[in-house]
């Protein structure tokens, strides 16, 4: 058997930018995932779905699993010949108990490495504008536990720290955070000196209390802050206002659920995480080009039918220029239209990696008696990427409004060709159909559910603690995924954005709390998010 190997990966504070490249890379490939309650949803996403993924839980004073126990997982599982990762929140080597939990791999010479990550004692406070060093007041920053071994007592030396008049960085401190105020004013620091807590860092309700070492405590039950939350000590909080940054985003304080398809979310992750929202990519649904050979059987007699037709109309052409007299049924032949309608990207992607794949000569559709039809900018630019330019395309971006606007383009002799989804939404059928218009149904893909229990259940349990603010479906489909994946949610607690008429209706049969973007584009997505956020 092949020897396993363990990697110590600090998640950082929480927020998805902060995780280290190699840290991403070396989860990519991770076999099994053991990790804390303090890694973050966004991070807790990337986790393969083909890896084993075991919770520990840890938080301070609260164990899902005793250390000993996570210690000895990461032991058996490196044993059984598995790439390990040790998911740990902030830096394996800062008060992530790191050390202890490499005793007994080296005890028994099972190889590791230390993949460092951003600790939250500089992160958090950097993220509620206060720099912890400044030279105008302080020169130096020291990183405290504010947590000990269970039945021991503290071995802080706050007289020490009083005088080195540095900033205090109290880690896992907020139990006792009375206790500390209390020792750094009885050791001689100034109850005017300012201080903060500050919860949540890094996360999209990150907030901050900014007082004094004499008040923060009261100010801090004030406010009901509540763990994971630092406490800083120092002058340096007094910037805090002016350097302020992260809430001056547009999205800034907005968690979102992102459900496209994996290979298609990126792009609206990306934007939405570049104005300041926290994204969690659970794709719901999958798509997959059919390459079946029943699927290639009949892609292969779509596209010979539309050459047969071509070349027939072809010949009528030429007829009419050598023959003065011809009949009446023939000059029909020569309006022979073929239309070839896309309903998604995938569906355009899909057929021609079929035409490829089934060794199709794509010349046949480079001809004045072919026309396109799409639905949305997406579908039109994804055609474009294969040098065709769509023939029509309405402005109501649905399969009902795209057979209507097709219905006035036929003529008598005009053939329709979908290529879509198996299974697909029957509206443009429907409209096509009760116009006694006649056409090809041709499957070339078909959309899966991508079930993550995991992911599921922690996606659920932030919409029912309102740490999600919404949740985005781009097409009917994603909300049925949705649905699947979160059968035990309260539905009414989902704010669904939703892309379209059509997605809207099913999220609504739900009684989702929907709001549906003016235009059937990500980028109007986006501008309704702005405008509920701008609202609030």
């Amino acid at each position: 058997m092949e020897q396993g190997k363990v990697w110590l990966v600090g998640a950082g504070p929480g927020d998805i930018g902060l995780l280290t490249l190699k840290g991403f890379e070396v989860l990519q490939e991770a076999q099994v995932v053991v990790y804390d309650a303090l890694v973050s949803d966004e991070i807790a996403a990337l986790i393969p779905k083909t890896a084993k993924k075991i919770n520990v839980g840890k938080r301070a004073n609260n164990h899902l699993v005793k250390q000993e126990d996570t210690n000895r997982i990461l032991l058996e599982e490196a044993l059984a010949g598995k790439r390990v990762v040790r998911l740990k929140g902030g830096d394996p080597f800062v008060f992530g108990r790191g050390g202890e939990e490499l005793e007994l791999l080296v005890e028994r010479d099972i190889p590791y490495e230390i993949v460092p990550g951003i600790t939250s004692a500089v992160s958090v406070p950097a993220y509620a504008g206060i720099p912890v060093t400044h030279r105008d007041y302080s020169s130096s920053v020291h990183i405290i536990t504010g947590h000990t071994r269970k039945g021991r007592e503290s071995r802080i030396q706050y007289d020490a720290l009083v005088k080195m008049n540095a900033t205090l960085i109290f880690l896992m401190g907020i139990g006792v955070l009375e206790e500390i105020c209390n020792s750094l004013m009885a050791a001689g620091m100034d109850p005017d000196t300012k201080a903060a807590v500050l919860e949540k860092g890094t996360s999209a309700k990150q907030r901050r209390v900014i007082a004094t070492v004499g008040t923060l405590k009261i100010e801090a039950d004030k406010a009901k802050v509540q763990t994971p939350a630092i406490i800083v000590v120092g002058e340096v909080c007094g910037l805090a206002d002016s350097f302020a940054w992260v809430e001056k985003q547009v999205l800034s304080g907005l968690q979102i659920v992102v459900t496209r398809p994996r290979q298609k979310a990126s792009s609206l992750t990306k934007k939405l995480r570049n104005l300041g929202a926290h994204v969690i990519e659970m794709p719901a649904i999958s798509t997959r080009t059919l390459e079946e050979e029943e699927v290639r059987k009949t892609f292969k007699e779509s596209i010979e039918g539309i050459r047969q037709r071509l070349e027939r109309a072809a010949l009528m052409e030429e007829y009419e220029k050598t023959q003065v007299d011809w009949q009446q049924q023939d000059r029909q032949l020569q309006d022979t239209q073929e239309w070839i309608v896309f309903t998604s990207p995938k569906g355009v992607e899909s057929f021609f990696l079929l035409l490829a794949s089934c060794q199709l000569d794509i010349r046949v559709l480079y001809c004045k008696n072919v026309s396109f039809a799409v639905i949305g900018d997406a579908t039109r630019k994804e055609l474009r990427n294969h040098g065709i330019e769509a023939d029509y395309m309405p402005d109501t971006y649905c399969g009902e409004a795209l057979g209507k606007g097709l219905i006035p383009l036929l003529s008598k002799n005009s053939n329709v060709t979908l290529y879509r989804a198996r299974n697909g939404t029957e509206d443009i059928c429907e409209v096509l159909s009760n116009n006694k218009v006649a056409y090809n149904d041709v499957a070339v893909y078909c959309t899966e559910y991508e079930l993550d229990d995991e992911l599921s259940n922690r996606v659920k349990e932030g919409i029912e603690n309102q740490l999600i603010d919404y949740v985005t479906f781009t097409s009917a489909s994603s909300v049925t995924a949705f649905i699947a994946c979160q059968k035990e949610l309260d539905y009414t607690r989902v704010n669904a954005i939703c892309i379209g008429e059509q997605t809207a209706a099913v999220a609504k049969k739900y009684n989702m709390n929907v709001v549906v973007s003016k235009a059937a584009t990500i980028d109007s997505m986006i501008e309704t998010l702005e405008e509920l956020n701008i609202g609030n």
